[in-house]
């Protein structure tokens, strides 16, 4: 989300946008596992005489694609279920080449599900571009249904082996991305502590809050009921502890005009380091103890010392309980599927688009004509309108200057070991600069796939066939996508900002009722439906205004009011949350409680009608002083002139 969004007056142009190359390092052991599961099926196929075969189980290794840092538990099965549907849509693709009209409908089919998949279940990853490139490339390979179970099996071995290659590293670090994460979480939360006082406090908050949601979703993603390791138990309680620190310095020290001693955070950037691998086993420095504590600097540090704790306890002391409230892919799906949801719409966009492009390029009988759709699908994978822009910019010059390197090793005849080779060489080099710039990464993408494509078919591989025909598919089909998006969604989002933004409040304000009412003695907050409905509405929020900021033509000072909204929102939904894992909350009156309902009810009514709100008297919860001061905030966030949120 880009907090400096009200600083950024004269922004660079679109195009010069589309040229930035990110500072990100290379993934060097990611690229050549990639180079790897695409070049081996290949290379097996040679050696057992089967060269053809070895191509389409190729296909299966674009599985590899989809691997991100996340836990090897959730790796496991996601990419098993991204090679099951690579599988089926070659499948698929093998069955409906000989119909025009089926395949088109299907490419925008199977296009839109993933957009919708990915996008419900907030996977990283590539999302729809793959699985409509194995289905295209399948149907434009010679027509033979009778061929789908044998096509479909090599894809589903091709993937089996990137399943395998992806899943090494458990053998050698079970727990890094787990790890990763939490240390992350004590390196934000000694940062946070060092901003008591200053300026940065709110800035480094959020990023906390940031830090430490992904911590719970990734340690609950990681988290095997029937196994449960010394280290996990030791992440688990770690974070725990962070929650902790973090909100006894909310409540204490959310005021303060005064700095908290250096040794506070020195002392967690020592717990940081102690989560390295190689020091995991060795106690951390000796904790550090600031001059003159005391009153609540000392409970701090009181906190701060049992977590450095947790890291020397043995095993057998560390027994707390692991509880995780993951919701259930029903309800992640019937929460996505929402008129209203920007998730939903985006893939009905993208399927209708994608289908529009396919018949287009049937009916003018393009050689080839699954590219135009391919390049259309690329050019709408950009989460926003501009970066639908930057990818346009960048699928176009790149793949113009791909098709250039294709042409030219096409043009050779190239065969056997030396196809191998360059699929490897290709894949290699696309991964490792897919991080730094799509249009880098096109680069070296296009040839990878076209010669892939054609190593399947007899035809001569003439530079002119080659650049003349991609170039007018990639016109045609970048044309289109951008065409679809402006259409479609240009306003989708930032028109939907106001509605959303009020389902969010009023859905915080059940959940405020679960918590204090008579009802919450023996209730289960945290399996709550009204918890859920929260993180859902929060969830849609974020990907409704990170898409706002992303259109064409933007009202930056409205998008800077609603970035003050979601702030609030956001630190409010934390703290609820927070307040749910509290077995001792108190009972509030019921003139307390109609008080709060009344506020959020009027803070909802102003946000959905545009309208400044008035403040209303917030209840003082004397146990949660954060909760009730970040009403106030949020009342006030929402007190701003109607003309600078009109989007």
């Amino acid at each position: 989300m880009n907090k400096n969004i009200t600083n950024t007056m004269n922004p660079p142009s679109v195009f010069k946008q589309a040229f930035f190359v990110n500072q990100k390092p290379f993934p060097w052991g990611k690229a050549f596992s990639a180079g790897i599961a695409a070049g081996l099926p290949v290379l097996i196929g040679l050696l057992l005489g089967y060269f053809e075969y070895g191509i389409i189980a190729g296909l299966g290794g674009f599985s590899f694609l989809y691997v991100f840092n996340v836990p090897y538990a959730q790796r496991a099965k996601k990419i098993f279920f991204v090679v099951l549907a690579m599988t089926f849509v070659t499948f698929l693709g093998t069955l409906a080449a000989p119909y025009p009209l089926a395949v088109a409908i299907l490419m925008g089919i199977i296009g839109g599900t993933a957009i919708f998949i990915f996008g419900a279940l907030r996977i990283a990853g590539p999302s729809a571009i793959f699985f409509v490139l194995v289905f295209s490339m399948t149907t434009g390979m010679p027509v033979n249904p009778e061929l789908a179970p044998l096509r479909a099996g090599l894809v589903f071995l091709g993937g089996c082996l990137s399943w395998i290659i992806a899943m090494i590293g458990w053998s050698f670090d079970p727990h890094g991305p787990e790890r990763g994460v939490v240390k992350r979480v004590y390196v934000e939360l000694a940062s946070f502590l060092d901003s008591v006082g200053t300026e940065h406090f709110n800035k480094s908050r959020h990023r906390v809050i940031s830090v430490l949601n992904e911590a719970e979703e990734t340690l609950a993603a990681g988290y095997i009921p029937w196994r449960q390791t010394d280290i996990f138990k030791r992440l688990y309680v770690l974070n725990n502890h962070a929650n902790s620190i973090f909100m006894y310095t909310i409540e204490h020290f959310a005021k303060s005009q005064e700095k908290l001693p250096t040794e506070l955070g020195q002392t967690l950037r020592e717990i940081s380091k102690s989560l390295d691998k190689q020091q995991s086993r060795k106690a951390s420095k000796k904790i550090l103890q600031p001059d003159g504590m005391f009153g609540d600097v000392s409970q701090l540090f009181e906190k701060i010392y049992n977590a450095d704790a947790t890291m020397n306890e043995p095993a057998s002391k560390i027994n707390q309980a692991i509880q995780f409230n993951r919701p259930s892919v029903k309800n992640v799906f019937g929460g996505a599927f929402d008129k209203n949801s920007i998730i939903f719409i985006t893939a009905l966009r993208f399927c209708f688009v994608t289908i529009i492009a396919a018949i287009i390029a049937f009916e003018f009988n393009l050689a080839r004509s699954y590219w135009v759709p391919l390049s259309c699908v690329a050019v709408m994978s950009g989460a926003t309108i501009v970066a639908t822009y930057h990818r346009a910019i960048q699928r176009g010059i790149g793949t113009l200057a791909g098709i250039i390197i294709a042409s030219v090793i096409l043009a050779t005849n190239p065969s056997g070991y030396l196809i191998a080779f360059f699929i490897l060489l290709l894949t290699f080099i696309t991964e490792l600069f897919i991080v730094k710039n799509y249009g880098l990464a096109a680069l070296f993408f296009t040839p990878n796939a076209l010669l892939m494509a054609e190593s399947t078919t007899q035809g001569s591989f003439s530079f002119t066939y080659f650049a003349s025909a991609r170039i007018i598919d990639v016109v045609i089909g970048s044309a289109i996508g951008l065409i679809g998006v402006w259409m479609i969604g240009r306003k989708s989002a930032s028109s939907r900002l106001p509605h959303i933004i009020s389902k969010t409040i009023r859905s915080q304000s059940q959940f405020l009722l679960v918590l204090f009412s008579e009802q919450s003695k023996g209730f289960k907050a945290m399996d709550s439906r009204e918890l859920k409905k929260m993180r859902t509405n929060i969830s849609h929020l974020k990907i409704m205004y990170n898409t706002a900021s992303g259109e064409i033509p933007v009202d930056r000072e409205a998008l800077g009011y609603y970035w003050k909204v979601l702030f609030s929102i956001e630190q409010l939904g934390y703290l609820l949350e927070n307040c749910a894992k509290d077995k001792e909350r108190p009972v509030l009156s019921d003139e307390k409680l109609a008080q709060l309902l009344y506020v959020c009810e009027t803070m909802a009514k102003a946000a959905s009608q545009n309208q400044s709100v008035t403040i209303k008297y917030v209840p003082e919860i004397k146990e949660y002083p954060s909760i009730t001061s970040e009403l106030i905030n949020l009342q006030k966030s929402l007190q701003v002139p109607v003309t600078s949120r009109n989007m």
